[in-house]
């Protein structure tokens, strides 16, 4: 039997036809190599730097920068330790090292006038200038110039770690520019700078000045010793004599601090300078230290400088007129070394009005004394209860008298 399909019916679904294949891209051959070649360079490389790191770490570990090679300088009390670059010349180890010893006992000082308001009792402190010092010894006294201290009744002591102390005027002396201060700081605190001699000194050897010029904290400035026994003038008027003369600059605020010799030991105070304009111009002056070792023992013990002296009082103006030679006696102060020797004072005749001149002193000790800074020269380095030879001229004849010293009433 034939079976024949029905013409009407729909024919049965058929799978649809796969998606032709996307072509392969295709590359040159040149290209293929040279991207192998890429491929095994890249991993040659990483393996060497891998191998390179391994190999210095198995001979070295990895550090931090190794730092400068140093050295120390000796380290005493309140001395800075760090270290130092070895490069330096030995000359700059040794400032290096003296200012390093010397800044700890120089201080700076602010001077104050302290008052109290007529309708408050609070007390003001009102700043009249600053200056420099240093420390004296391990009790707390403080030496500084007299000019630093001028005008105040109290001062702040600064150091230089910044510790502040409340400071006290204990003695002045205004004929050496010289003032002592005193603070109380605890035990074992201060250090006091070693001191040394101005009588042997020579020109030409180092200074060191330390102090705090124009409010600058701790200034080091070195010279040298450019002259001796110079004579500057003192705020009372009298000379001060022996001064150092250095080329060391000093400025304003230096005044108080120490000149020190290349041992770091203390030789004089830097107390002024010769300057038209105020500021350094090569020649400083400094207090000798063999006057202030003399005068601040007094000061500490007594508040003032027990003087010595003839009791006699002088105008170098009356030298000038008359045109003498010598220190004219104008008074005698009763119960004085010049009384008790019977020196003569200068008189007015009571009849005729005529002045008459006392004697005139020419000679002490055998040495000329031709005006005050002579007089003032020679009675310098004496002492109360010396006994000196002086020579006078009394109208047309000389003699001599010996004179005992007496202590002069305090100004």
């Amino acid at each position: 039997m034939e079976i024949h399909a029905d013409p009407y019916a729909e024919p049965p679904p058929q799978a649809p036809a796969p998606p032709p294949e996307a072509p392969a891209p295709r590359r040159g051959r040149a290209q293929r190599v040279l991207a192998a070649l890429l491929l095994g360079l890249i991993a040659v490389n990483v393996g060497l730097l891998a191998w390179l790191l391994n190999r210095s770490a198995e001979q070295k570990p990895l550090t931090a920068s190794p730092q400068l090679p140093t050295f120390e300088v000796k380290v005493g009390k309140g001395v800075d330790p760090s270290p130092l670059p070895n490069d330096l010349s030995k000359s700059e180890e040794r400032n290096i090292e003296i200012f390093r010893r010397a800044a700890p006992s120089v201080v700076f000082i602010t001077n104050l006038a302290v008052s109290r308001g007529f309708l408050s009792r609070k007390a003001t402190a009102i700043p009249k200038g600053t200056g420099s010092g240093f420390v004296w010894d391990d009790e707390g006294h403080i030496v500084t110039n007299f000019h630093v201290i001028r005008g105040g009744n109290a001062a702040k002591v600064t150091f230089a770690d910044q510790k502040e102390y409340d400071a006290r005027i204990v003695g002045t002396a205004p004929d050496k520019d010289i003032a002592v201060l005193k603070i109380d700081a605890p035990e074992g605190e201060l250090t006091a700078l070693p001191r040394g001699a101005s009588s042997n000194l020579v020109v030409g050897q180092e200074t060191f000045a330390i102090g705090n010029p124009f409010g600058l904290d701790h200034t080091l400035s070195t010279g040298v010793v450019s002259g001796l026994e110079r004579e500057i003038d003192s705020l009372a008027g009298r000379p001060i004599f022996g001064v150092i003369q250095t080329d060391a600059a000093i400025n304003p605020g230096n005044s108080g601090g120490p000149l020190m010799d290349s041992s770091g030991r203390l030789i004089g105070i830097n107390t002024a300078i010769f300057s038209p304009s105020g500021a350094s111009a090569g020649i400083g002056f400094a207090v000798p230290v063999d006057t202030v070792k003399r005068i601040v023992p007094q000061l500490i013990e007594h508040g003032k400088v027990v003087r010595p002296g003839l009791g006699i009082t002088f105008d170098p103006v009356l030298n000038q007129r008359t045109g003498l030679k010598g220190v004219i006696v104008l008074t005698v102060q009763p119960d004085s070394a010049a009384d008790e020797a019977g020196l003569k004072p200068t008189v007015r005749d009571a009849r005729s009005g005529e002045i008459i001149l006392g004697d005139i002193i020419i000679e002490i000790d055998g040495e000329k004394v031709e005006s005050d800074k002579d007089l003032f020269k020679q009675l310098d380095d004496k002492q109360v209860g010396d006994t000196l030879k002086i020579k006078v001229r009394r109208g047309d004849d000389e003699t001599s008298v010996e004179v005992t010293l007496k202590e002069l009433p305090t100004d």
